[in-house]
């Protein structure tokens, strides 16, 4: 049953893309990008950590086709999310920028309790979350909000009348998947089995009926990119004609 106290977001509809690390989110999304420049943005998340030296509050709210992934943006993802990927690690793929919503933990608690968060965890002792007003300022601008979100961000987001089209992003099988992993040499063994734990999860929960709007099984990369645009289009033509018109 979906919280009443939550209100349907005007402007375009969000998407969350859920999937485990590997499974080809991060290329599938750099291609968007480059195809779809200025249509697309991504909300700033909250989080009670401190600020790392040059992040900015608040900073970082749309992607263009800058989009891109390093080894670096990697290695910051192993150290604080334990193989599982959420939508407070979005920004590491947005040109490098990683900054956020910087709040004490009474302050976010209270958000949380208030109902003002779509979705929260906590990793390695803090707090992160996507609060609604962030994803209402990405669909104030007429861009489309992408939320890169794990399955327990999926389950608190269908409580919510968010409503977006919610898409998972599957490997073809759990040995190519490994192999992907591996091929990066980014992580330690122990995160690798963590990933891999995690993504067994995920690809058991993408087969739950009702779930996901729609499940691409990346095997060829072309095919895939195809039926996540074709998901898209029509978000995708609602932005550019009031774009065009405005």
């Amino acid at each position: 049953m979906k919280d009443s106290t939550t209100k349907a977001m005007a402007g375009p509809r969000p998407v969350v893309l859920s999937g485990p690390s590997g499974a080809g989110k991060s290329t599938l999304l750099k291609k968007l990008m480059k195809e779809y420049d200025g249509v697309f943005g991504f909300s700033v998340s909250h989080t009670t950590r401190n600020p790392r030296p040059g992040e900015e509050n608040g900073r970082g709210t749309a992607c263009s086709s800058s989009f891109k992934t390093t080894k670096a943006s990697h290695n910051s993802f192993n150290q604080h999310c334990c193989g599982f990927l959420c939508v407070f690690c979005v920004p590491f793929f947005c040109g490098g920028v990683s900054d956020y919503h910087y709040v004490t933990r009474d302050v976010m608690q209270a958000g949380i309790d208030n109902g003002d968060f779509i979705e929260s965890a906590v990793f390695s002792g803090n707090m992160y979350g996507t609060s609604k007003a962030a994803v209402q300022d990405v669909q104030a601008k007429n861009l489309i909000c992408i939320l890169d979100i794990e399955m327990q961000g999926v389950r608190n987001i269908k409580r919510t009348d968010l409503n977006p089209i919610y898409i998972s992003i599957q490997p073809p099988s759990m040995a190519v998947l490994e192999k992907r992993l591996r091929d990066r040499k980014t992580e330690s063994e122990e995160n690798l089995m963590k990933r891999l734990h995690a993504a067994k999860a995920a690809i058991e929960f993408s087969k739950e009926p009702g779930q996901f709007d729609v499940l691409i099984v990346n095997d060829n990369l072309e095919d895939a990119y195809g039926q996540l645009k074709n998901a898209l289009l029509e978000e995708i033509n609602k932005v550019k004609k009031v774009n065009t018109s405005s």
